[in-house]
């Protein structure tokens, strides 16, 4: 496609958009309060359940992310109970621990919404004494005497977990502080889950998961593997790597075929995790009530993505793969020196460049060791570009990183 078609293709669809109206930018917002007004009140609208794996346990197909500033939006905790959004994720160290004293507090206030609660939470420690010790505190700060499911956060390897983190959870599970056990996972995630699922006393895991992700066959094979060991399943990173742009003939595809059917193009990425049945609940970051009322839409809307949609979706992630970090640190990051945490940086910049959160970004990357941040810019990448397989700028990336992330 000539840059000459290109630029009429956009002009065309801006020109489209503009002569319906608000519905290029209101659509998808007004698609959502539909949903939210169904029949006599948006009270009545509630986000579906599914099985988590083989705990017996239902949770809600759409899980509120705790990382923002949860003292300050307590009357979101109550909309989001209202509308069934009823598994809670959390992390001891989310907005320094603000997170879960949020919900402590909306639980001292409340007492009797905590058994309509999944609650998760996650140890930044790997060690029994360590983990102890974070899983007392979160009580203590959230206001309750038991977790419902407690992730190790954060793993890259399930040599992570070893037999002395088996004897914990089953401690913490009979003393009644947690009811089920497992981690999450942002890198190597199919090698995490294929291990996991061989484990025989792994409840649940936190993954990404998106529209990209998902068509990877070791990902595929993971993620079955785990739902025939009885695993319960979250995605998270489900936007995958931010909006739909209008730069290409697949986008401007998407973008319209998404505004007539009234979805945003997040509310598709969603809808598309949620296509694969497997897949428990979506965690998603959901920091103010209209990000919280369009994934509820999303989530209460029956309306499925199209086979054509899902096709153009597929395509659309392969012509980008460039611009989207898979998390499959084994390929690049044992061959650069100076030990660069070359995911984990790729992760900061996509919070920093497609979700708008600088700060946390920077925060983020301010944990990595000076020495490290130091020698980032100056390091031969090019091994590691020609073993990724989404042919990533990774030196170009490591070096904008340090620039807008110091």
């Amino acid at each position: 496609m000539s840059e000459e078609k290109k630029a009429c293709s956009r002009r065309d669809f801006l020109k489209t958009a503009g002569a319906v109206g608000v519905g290029s930018v209101l659509g998808p917002m007004m698609k959502t309060g539909e949903v939210l007004a169904q029949k006599d009140s948006p009270a009545q609208v509630r986000v579906p359940t599914r099985p988590f794996g083989k705990t017996g346990v239902n949770v809600s197909i759409l899980a509120l992310g705790g990382m923002f500033d949860i003292p300050s939006n307590q009357l979101l905790l109550k909309q989001a109970l209202e509308w069934g959004v009823t598994y809670w994720d959390t992390a001891d160290c989310y907005e320094g621990g603000k997170s879960e004293e949020g919900i402590g507090k909306y639980f001292k206030k409340n007492p009797g919404d905590r058994e309509k609660i999944f609650l998760v939470s996650k140890s930044d420690e790997r060690g029994p004494e360590g983990m102890s010790d974070l899983l007392n505190r979160s009580l203590e700060r959230m206001n309750t005497n038991y977790i419902d499911l407690y992730f190790v956060h954060g793993i890259k390897s399930i040599g992570e977990l070893d037999g002395k983190t088996k004897a914990w959870a089953e401690k913490a599970k009979a003393d009644k502080k947690i009811r089920f056990f497992g981690f999450s996972t942002h890198r190597n995630m199919e090698e995490c889950l294929s291990e996991a699922a061989k484990s025989g006393w792994i409840d649940g895991i936190m993954m990404s998961y998106n529209f990209r992700l998902m068509h990877n066959e070791d990902m595929k094979q993971a993620v079955e593997a785990c739902a025939k060991a009885g695993i319960g399943l979250t995605a998270m990173k489900t936007q995958g790597g931010g909006a739909v742009k209008t730069d290409t003939e697949t986008e401007l595809k998407l973008a319209g075929r998404f505004m007539e059917k009234g979805f945003s193009d997040k509310q598709a990425k969603l809808k598309a995790v949620w296509d694969n049945p497997n897949i428990a609940s979506i965690c998603s970051q959901m920091p103010n009530m209209t990000v919280l009322m369009a994934n509820v839409a999303a989530a209460a809307d029956k309306t499925k993505l199209s086979s054509r949609d899902r096709e153009l979706l597929g395509q659309y992630a392969q012509e980008t793969a460039s611009d989207y970090c898979r998390g499959c640190s084994y390929h690049c990051e044992s061959v650069i020196d100076g030990d660069v945490p070359v995911c984990d940086i790729m992760r900061y910049l996509m919070y920093y460049r497609d979700y708008g959160d600088r700060d946390r970004a920077r925060l983020l990357f301010k944990d990595i060791p000076p020495n490290v941040r130091s020698n980032i810019a100056h390091l031969d990448y090019s091994i590691a570009e020609q073993r990724c397989p989404q042919k990533m700028a990774i030196g170009r990336l490591m070096r904008e990183a340090a620039e807008i992330l110091a």
